[in-house]
């Protein structure tokens, strides 16, 4: 190889390694200033939607047990209910589910918080005509198809059978989580 060639390929090189060493110092940048203001939006959404899935509550206080993370939430007359965040596997992935149970053991509220099923069929999931048949009833939820559903039935969406039983399934882990909180 000439001098010349390796000069060349050296020149090249190191406009390569100072592009991408520039890039990635930007990135950095940037990434330094927004990351503290997406932080502030998601537990500005979060908040959000525990005042939805848990009406009445005020203020939310983050309690733990046994590795999982809950909120109480209060008024100015004391304790409201809980608001629990499960996840369980559907069709396109985990479906996160943030479910505000009563303090009686009322499911009070829903929120779908993450979600990634098929449009038109398992993303009708988040509509209130499905969410808010969990709203005022207590323990577990089955679900069935083609009939009338009576308490503790949750009516599955049509083509989607999975995503309704992984909605379900979250709602019935934070109800057992309820559970283990109130006899704690």
């Amino acid at each position: 190889m000439e001098k010349k060639d390796i000069k060349v390929i050296a020149r090249t090189a190191l406009s390569l390694f100072l592009i991408c060493a520039v890039a990635t110092g930007i990135l950095a940048f940037v990434n330094s200033v927004t990351d503290p203001i997406i932080t502030a939006n998601n537990e500005k959404a979060a908040d959000e939607a525990r005042l939805q899935v848990l009406p009445g509550a005020d203020s939310f206080e983050e309690k733990e047990k046994d590795g999982t993370v809950y909120f109480i939430g209060s008024d100015e007359n004391g304790t409201v209910g809980y608001v629990f965040t499960t996840s369980a596997s559907g069709y396109g992935g985990n479906i996160e589910v943030m479910t505000g149970i009563g303090k009686d053991g009322t499911v009070t509220g829903i929120s779908i918080l993450t979600i990634n099923e098929t449009p038109g069929l398992g993303m009708n999931a988040k509509k209130n005509s499905f969410l808010s048949q969990f709203i005022g009833d207590t323990g577990s939820f089955s679900v069935i198809k083609n009939s009338e559903p009576g308490e503790n039935e949750i009516l599955a969406i049509t083509s989607a059978t999975i995503t309704t039983k992984a909605v379900t399934n979250a709602v019935n882990s934070a109800l057992e989580i309820y559970k283990t909180v109130k006899e704690g």
